[in-house]
């Protein structure tokens, strides 16, 4: 509840916010969910994983090339600073960022201007960021890995997101959200849970927080055969989740919980 209320109090202004968590937790959830809620939800949604980018590679992803600069026949690049323009940046796992990269950072949070690579021109730009990490940042600054100041810049509103199962209240949003996401982007119609369905879903202790909670639902959209009515029960559950479900959630037919 508490996640969620931070979430509804920020999301209408234009401040920047820090997302901490363990792996799987689900902040890019709670980046899109910040941006779909504010004024610039109809504006562009661009993310970055600093920590699955090269460090010759980030800045290009960061702020775009010129052209000729990755190649003598390639054209100009834009990075998602430019695309996400009037819109929202999600800077997944930012304490991966080079400290070089994370001075640049600065200056464009301060500025809201920067060069493409290879360029001299400076190109102006409206955008939120909302950062995210799994590390401890201030441990990070204490070894000299992380900027201050860029911590600063970014830690304007945190919001720290507890393992799923110590917020198993949430556990019918997710699903909701999850199920409607996959749908769209499978082409099939979403699909109901019953309250049999959904208690097991909350019952369960989600070792792989809300990225293992996405592909459940992503695989009873596809494989859950459902009943009658196409409704989902407990017992259409996947096999591990079906055997960590008390005995009383099997088998028994619950209301529709969504639709």
């Amino acid at each position: 509840k508490e996640v969620r209320a931070a979430i509804f109090r920020v999301a209408p202004t234009n401040s920047r916010v820090l997302v901490t968590g363990p792996a799987g937790v689900g902040k890019e959830v709670v980046a899109r969910i910040i941006h779909g809620e504010s004024p610039r939800a109809t504006e562009p949604f661009v993310a970055i994983n600093c920590a699955t980018m090269r460090p010759d590679r980030l800045e290009i992803e960061l702020f775009g090339a010129e052209a000729g600069i990755e190649g003598p026949d390639l054209p100009r690049h834009s990075g998602v600073f430019e695309r996400a323009h009037k819109g929202t940046l999600f800077l997944d796992e930012v304490a991966d960022m080079p400290l070089e990269t994370q001075g640049k950072i600065v200056r464009v949070l301060q500025e809201q201007t920067f060069e493409r690579v290879g360029g001299a021109s400076q190109i102006q730009v409206d955008v939120r960021v909302i950062a995210a990490t799994s590390q401890n940042l201030e441990m990070q600054i204490k070894e000299g890995n992380f900027r201050d100041d860029l911590y600063y810049r970014l830690n304007v509103v945190p919001i720290q997101v507890p393992p799923l199962k110590d917020r198993r209240a949430d556990i019918p949003d997710l699903v909701m959200h999850f199920m409607v996401r996959s749908a769209r982007s499978s082409g099939l119609s979403a699909r109901r849970l019953g309250d049999d369905a959904m208690a097991a879903l909350q019952a369960h202790d989600w070792p792989g927080n809300v990225r293992q909670l996405r592909n459940v639902v992503e695989w009873l959209l596809i494989m859950a055969p459902g009943d009658d009515g196409g409704i989902i029960h407990a017992d259409d559950l996947p096999p591990d989740l079906l055997e960590a479900a008390p005995k009383a959630m099997r088998g028994t037919a619950g209301d529709e919980i969504m639709g």
